[in-house]
């Protein structure tokens, strides 16, 4: 039987990090499996378009004028989109990703459409008085619309109308790739009070991820020590709070991890912490990458798909966002509770292999592309 040709649309693709850019990473690499992908992104910097190969996958990256608005600037993109849709059989497009849309309508383009939502666009309030007339033409035009949960549908401000048209579509892991590292004291050779329990965030540090949050509720706990890994604009800002707050002891901040080290951080924590406080965090896959080492995690009772992926009460702690006090009650609470963070870890870590496992998504995500192709 012949191989579907997929066309896989994003704005960036790896060594870009982030939780999107891994997805589109992980459905280029594994949907080869099953059908003929291509894929389509922007370069990060400024410059022409040219063609990359990453793990032996061949990646078009298209010439860019540089970033505005959390968004490339590319003319390219659009001719590039309208000459690599020609022969596809489906495009499937990975949003909020401005470009894309307006690269779908002018290019002519009238086969089949995916598209994968993965959060509503929330702080760009100007930007969506332009956007909003692309985004709902995408809508309108999509065959299928996938999202991560069904959160993601019923807090969504765009979502709700096109119901008929969503499938759930968890984003997934490799066990395996976590696993099989080596395990070494990655956080506790760090730790000022070698007693203490080691709470572990990472992501980039932005407005939306809570780490302001987090270092407020940190002058409330006991008994802990706290790892950050990542970089971001609001980075010498949180270590100035920990500096004029007197956290220097028992805040670590670890700058950016390559994936080995990532990997080893997450098996030496105690305590995974996802504090963020917009439904910009729509999902939170590092709640997954904590969970398959048997980690309790605590997150947010935010409006999206965050609260579906570790369950309150089973595989960790949930708290309303932006709320510095409950934080630091849950992480006292499961600090001084030994059985209560092995039994929420042990479910935590069946949940992932159950729920979230790399390989079934991947195929789930081929079933549902051919069945709209086959229409």
């Amino acid at each position: 039987m012949r191989k579907i040709k997929v066309l896989e649309i994003n704005k960036a693709y790896f060594p870009h990090i982030g939780g999107i850019e891994s997805l589109v990473k992980q459905y280029s690499e594994e949907l080869p499996e099953y059908c003929i992908v291509k894929t389509l992104v922007c370069r990060d910097d400024k410059g022409k378009t040219f063609v990359d190969n990453v793990n032996g996958i061949k990646i078009t990256r298209a010439g860019s004028a540089g970033t505005y608005f959390s968004c490339p600037l590319s003319f390219s993109f659009i001719g590039l989109f309208r000459e690599m849709a020609e022969n596809a059989d489906i495009v499937h497009i990975n949003v909020p990703f401005p470009l894309a849309d307006a690269a779908l309508l002018l290019s002519g383009y009238r086969g089949k459409v995916a598209v994968s939502w993965h959060s509503d666009i929330v702080r760009q309030k100007k930007l969506m008085i332009l956007y909003k007339p692309f985004m709902m033409y995408l809508l309108n035009r999509a065959d299928v619309i996938f999202t991560a949960t069904q959160g993601h549908i019923d807090n969504s401000a765009y979502l709700p109308p096109f119901r008929g048209k969503c499938r759930i579509l968890p984003y997934g892991i490799d066990s395996g790739d976590y696993l099989n590292i080596k395990r070494v004291p990655f956080l506790t050779e760090k730790l000022t009070d070698k007693s203490a329990v080691k709470v572990f965030f990472t992501g980039r540090l932005v407005y939306y991820k809570g780490v302001d949050i987090l270092l407020k509720a940190f002058t409330e706990v006991k008994g802990c020590e706290l790892f950050i890994a990542g970089t971001g604009e609001l980075e010498n800002q949180l270590k100035a709070y920990a500096k004029s707050h007197k956290l220097g002891k028992k805040v670590h901040f670890l700058g950016f991890l390559p994936d080995d080290e990532l990997k080893q951080a997450y098996a030496d924590c105690d305590i995974f912490v996802l504090p963020s406080v917009a439904k910009s965090e729509a999902f939170g896959i590092v709640q997954l990458e904590a969970m398959i080492y048997g980690k309790p995690v605590i997150n947010t009772a935010l409006p999206s798909g965050v609260p579906y992926v570790s369950i309150h009460g089973e595989t960790g702690l949930t708290v309303p966002p932006s709320d510095e006090k409950s934080l630091a009650k849950a992480i006292n609470r499961l600090a001084v509770d030994r059985n209560m963070r092995e039994t929420m870890g042990r479910n935590a870590h069946e949940r992932v292999l159950k729920n979230f496992n790399e390989k079934e998504i991947i195929k789930k995500l081929y079933e549902f592309l051919a069945e709209e192709v086959n229409k």
